[in-house]
């Protein structure tokens, strides 16, 4: 027997991949499709992330300058198609929405797990973020096993120190699962990296590319929570736009912003 040769839609599996959108609503309401296609497509989007994140880790501990400006490009051009996702996902009313809200019931994105080890690779620390996870979960594993690796801003340290640079060995040794805190120490390494190494800096400063575009997407998503819900609670009682305006102005890395006003 012959196997069946490969195809547009075999390769993808497009058969399954159209079909997971299954709206709950009697109808069904007409935007529920969207809010389902826009959620499903924040989660590839997220695992593209983890991935690129995960190689631009790995290259700068190896040092490797120039795969670590093509991947944090890559990065930074997804998050801004993640951004912008948002004005397809504000098309949707709050009477739009409301009409299959309460179909959701304890369903929320505060539960989606990649993005909690998405904010674990770039630094956070909170244990507050396993809460919505059961005990044993796989889920709840591999955000603590996220939690407790070298963030980002872990391996950038090794990638300067291996351009020479002196980075406190208190740095590079840090208990990794504690939050990021500002160290002067570190911060004179990074203004002797801005003034005298021009690749070194430019990484650095892709990085900030990269805080600044979380920075972005979160303060896009408060308002586009804010616009449709206003200051109800989020579903299954998740604290809505109050919890996420608490997260804005809140940089993975904060000596790189500590900086700038001694450059």
């Amino acid at each position: 027997m012959h196997e069946r040769a490969l195809t547009y839609s075999s390769y993808l599996r497009l058969d399954e991949l159209l079909g997971l959108q299954t709206p709950l609503s009697e109808g069904p309401e007409h935007d529920e499709h969207l809010f389902i296609v826009i959620h499903q497509v924040y989660e590839l989007w997220f695992k593209q992330l983890l991935h690129e994140l995960e190689h631009l880790g790995r290259r700068l501990q190896a040092g490797d300058a120039d795969a670590a400006m093509h991947t944090t490009r890559r990065v930074l051009t997804i998050l801004k198609t993640v951004v912008a996702q948002i004005d397809v996902l504000e098309t949707m009313t709050p009477l739009g929405f409301n009409s299959f809200r309460d179909r959701l019931e304890s369903a929320s994105g505060f539960q989606s797990a990649q993005f909690r080890v998405l904010e674990a690779v770039l630094g956070r620390r909170d244990a507050s973020m396993l809460a919505p996870y059961a005990e044993g979960s796989e889920v709840r594993r591999r955000i603590s096993e996220a939690m407790a690796r070298p963030g980002l801003y872990d391996s950038l340290l090794r990638f300067l120190e291996t351009r020479g640079h002196r980075v406190p060995r208190a740095a590079l040794e840090r208990d990794v699962t504690l939050p990021l805190e500002p160290d002067p120490a570190v911060q004179e390494t990074l203004i002797a990296v801005y003034r005298g190494d021009p690749p070194g800096a430019a990484v650095c400063e892709r990085l900030v590319d990269m805080d600044e575009g979380i920075q972005e997407w979160r303060y896009r998503h408060v308002k586009m929570v804010e616009r449709t819900i206003g200051a109800k609670a989020g579903t299954g009682g998740s604290p809505g736009a109050e919890y996420l305006r608490n997260t804005l102005f809140r940089p993975a890395f904060p000596d790189l912003w500590d900086i700038r006003s001694r450059l």
